[in-house]
């Protein structure tokens, strides 16, 4: 059973930055994939950024590609989410989730193979 929480929202003013974390415990395949997806009121939820737990090049949404960066510390079972540049369109509700096995190209963003999802963290972004 893997459980995971995130921490690090809040409101920040456009062009500001944000860090986000997500606490892993329990065992998960180092052949698997966590992330970050967001989703803001009355639209979907999205993939943000994901990247393989035993690490590997990082894949990003074409939204934030340049901006936010992803990274997992293994020692401390924690995986991160830095934001720079922020614009209002970032506000959305993050959520840290985990896939139960390895992921094809095809199936990077399916949101059906990600097993194991955190609460999520609120990021506001003003004008």
């Amino acid at each position: 059973q893997v459980q995971l929480a995130e921490s690090g929202g809040g409101s920040v003013q456009s062009g500001g930055s944000l860090g986000l974390s997500c606490a892993a415990s329990g065992y998960t395949r180092s052949n698997a994939y966590m992330g970050w997806f967001r989703q803001a009121p009355g639209k979907e939820r999205e993939g943000v950024a994901t990247v393989k737990i035993e690490g590997g090049s990082p894949y990003y949404a074409d939204s934030v590609k340049g901006r936010f960066t992803i990274s997992l510390d293994k020692a401390k079972n924690t995986l991160y989410l830095q934001m720079n540049s922020l614009k209002p369109e970032d506000t959305a509700m993050y959520y840290c989730a985990a896939s139960h096995t390895y992921l094809t190209r095809s199936i990077l963003w399916d949101q059906r193979f990600y097993k194991y999802w955190g609460q999520g963290t609120q990021v506001t972004v003003s004008s």
